[in-house]
């Protein structure tokens, strides 16, 4: 039995203090304002609204300003900004911090979807260090003046000839920013193969700022290991969460000095169900509610016996009456599959051979005034 002991002190970012260092990863369509409420009501922790695009934002795109939707118990308003022009960044921070009322703002280079590093962004960006700076100055400069914090979250490079993340700390940490979070993988990972912890705690050696890691976080003792190996201030957990959200709560108790892994019966689970769907329908009404809970199904009911019918009748589920019918038909004693602990959760896929990049990306590393635009509804993560 190690004898670490977890940090007691939560997290500081700049003037926000959380007290369980723990971040919920934005991912689209998932972290919307019923799936943060539900995760808050287990622990604490911030939770990060699904990304959004800073042209979406400063143009005025209808879908983007839906997703800016917060619940009334949303006490820390935290959105991470997605972007690659400076000028475009800056001023997306200036209406989340004046007009929405923002206490956090996070920087998203770290997602590896083909369609937004072809133009230049997410994880492809920190190639363009020059360019990356002048982001990052733009959003501090910006949200300073509401004493909001500003972070970013990045992965370790474009593909392992391809490192950035050393370069990218240095450069957050100049900018100002108040924190840095690493995913232990490169984009031509995408979301296979482990996550490379060894990389987080070089970050953590190298930079004077809070760290977070990011990376097959699938049980509370993941997270006090990524803290003790690598010396990070906090983790970000996002796929270990999916159709898990009392994960938050073994995470708050973890890092409070206590053993606990909640192991919910199918009843219980059901219960975590039915109020996941009844909050989408606060937020969204029950017709698309429903219809959004249906993604779900399949991450709540992960390792248990209910059959392909019950999933597939579940996956069709149209108002909450039928979710109530649906789900007093399952076994309320079924014990929770321990096999499923420490399994890999939503998407993994396979590592790519080539990265979609822009022509010619790799041969300047600077940037400056070279960015492509992005969609004004890209919506994805990192």
């Amino acid at each position: 039995m190690s004898s670490f002991a977890p940090p007691a002190q939560g997290l500081t970012l700049g003037p926000l203090r959380v007290d369980t260092p723990v971040v919920l990863a934005p991912m689209a369509g998932i972290t919307n304002a019923a799936y943060r409420r539900l995760c808050a009501e287990q622990g604490a922790g911030l939770y990060v609204c699904e990304m959004i695009t800073s042209r979406g934002l400063v143009e005025g795109d209808q879908h983007t300003k839906d997703m800016l939707v917060f619940d009334e118990l949303e006490t820390i308003r935290s959105v991470q900004l997605y972007g690659s022009d400076p000028v475009y960044v800056g001023k997306a921070a200036e209406i989340l911090c004046g007009e929405y009322g923002v206490a956090h703002i996070d920087l998203n280079f770290g997602c590896p979807v083909p369609k937004v590093t072809r133009k230049g962004g997410g994880g492809a960006l920190p190639w363009k260090r020059g360019l990356l700076g002048e982001i990052l100055e733009r959003a501090v400069a910006a949200a300073t003046p509401y004493d909001v914090p500003v972070t970013m979250k990045t992965r370790k490079g474009i593909d392992e000839d391809h490192l950035t993340y050393l370069d990218a700390g240095r450069i957050a940490q100049e900018s100002g920013c108040a924190a840095i979070a690493l995913h232990g993988r490169t984009v031509a990972q995408a979301y296979s193969g482990a996550a490379d912890w060894d990389a987080i705690a070089a970050l953590v050696e190298h930079v004077d700022i809070p760290v977070l890691g990011n990376g097959d976080v699938w049980e509370a003792a993941d997270a006090l290991r990524m803290v003790e190996q690598t010396g990070v201030a906090g983790v970000v957990v996002g796929r270990g969460c999916l159709g898990r959200p009392w994960l938050f709560r073994d995470l708050a108790a973890a890092f409070a000095g206590e053993q606990v892994a909640t192991l919910p019966a199918l009843g219980e689970v059901a219960a975590m169900m039915r109020r996941h769907a009844e909050l989408l329908c606060q937020h969204l009404g029950e017709e698309r509610g429903c219809k959004e809970f249906r993604k779900h199904v399949s991450w709540y009911l992960k390792g248990f016996g209910a059959g392909g019918e019950m999933r597939r009748s579940l996956g069709l589920v149209d108002s909450l009456a039928a979710l109530d019918r649906l789900l007093a038909d399952l076994d309320p004693a079924e014990p929770f599959p321990v096999r499923e602990l420490g399994a890999p959760r939503g998407r993994q896929g396979s590592p790519r051979a080539r990265v979609a990049l822009p022509e010619g990306w790799l041969d300047d590393a600077d940037g400056r005034g070279r960015h492509v635009q992005e969609d004004a509804d890209e919506t994805t993560g990192g």
